[in-house]
């Protein structure tokens, strides 16, 4: 059964995710629909493409996922079907593709099919699920569009190493309020070996020194760091919430600072 996602801004007070749906399973009733996320902040891409990139490899290859986040096609970000990786993906190419994939897509398509209605502001409704039930019926990505042969570059701040230091910042913080610094257990371990450490966040006066395998390694209530299931840093609080307490937003400077 083919699987279709959905990850959107629109929360689901309103109509727009059964639309979608409705009109996914209209066209084509034997597909599988999931929900990754509605709660994205609007318009955020940032974090978009951060719950897509850790769950999408999760799904099955074959899998069709639906972005339905800034989606309104424009003069610069033209709607496309993408597949990469195994996966299709479509959206407006706004930045979140070259977000989503670590490496150029086998495949990019700027859509030519026609919307379903004349209005301009659903197009997940109205072109992206016509196009998801084209893929999911086994019909080829060739008939949506014409070839496009790179998408919209975007790309995050990389950490860097200075000195004794590794210069992070915050990529994510989740419903937990537990922070996703930018820094792999690789370059973490690489960088500090067995030496002596400390993670520095806004507060000066307060820091981290040690990595711990769980939240519940330290009591209730303290602070730690640990690296999370995708790989990444993270600041977390057992049965707390980090990022309020250090005051720390997307973006904010992390720093690593090596002993010895």
């Amino acid at each position: 059964m083919p699987i279709i996602t959905l990850t959107t801004d629109w929360g689901l007070s309103d109509h727009y995710v059964a639309s979608v749906k409705g009109a996914i399973l209209r066209r084509t009733p034997f597909v599988n629909i999931v929900d990754i996320s509605h709660e994205i902040r609007h318009f955020d891409i940032k974090r978009a493409s951060f719950v897509l990139r850790n769950s999408f490899r999760q799904f099955p290859e074959g899998t069709i996922h639906i972005i339905g986040i800034d989606s309104i096609e424009s003069k610069n970000h033209q709607h496309l079907a993408v597949f990469a990786e195994g996966h299709y993906f479509i959206g407006a190419d706004n930045g979140i593709f070259s977000l989503i994939l670590d490496k150029a897509p086998d495949k990019i398509i700027s859509l030519e099919v026609l919307q379903d209605t004349g209005y301009f502001t659903f197009p997940s409704r109205d072109r992206f699920a016509k196009v998801a039930c084209h893929i999911a019926e086994g019909k080829s990505m060739d008939e949506l569009g014409t070839p496009v042969p790179a998408l919209l570059p975007k790309s995050l701040y990389q950490p860097v190493t200075e000195g004794n230091n590794i210069l992070g910042r915050v990529m994510y913080i989740d419903a937990y309020d537990n922070v996703f610094v930018n820094i792999p257990e690789r370059l973490f371990r690489e960088t500090v070996q067995n030496r002596s450490f400390s993670i520095n966040f806004r507060r000066d006066s307060y820091s981290i020194t040690t990595i711990v395998k769980a939240y519940g390694d330290v009591p209730e209530g303290e602070m730690c760091a640990l690296f999370a299931s995708n790989g990444y840093l993270q600041i977390a609080m057992n049965q707390g919430k980090a990022a309020s307490l250090l005051g720390l937003t997307m973006d904010y400077p992390v720093i690593v600072t090596v002993k010895g």
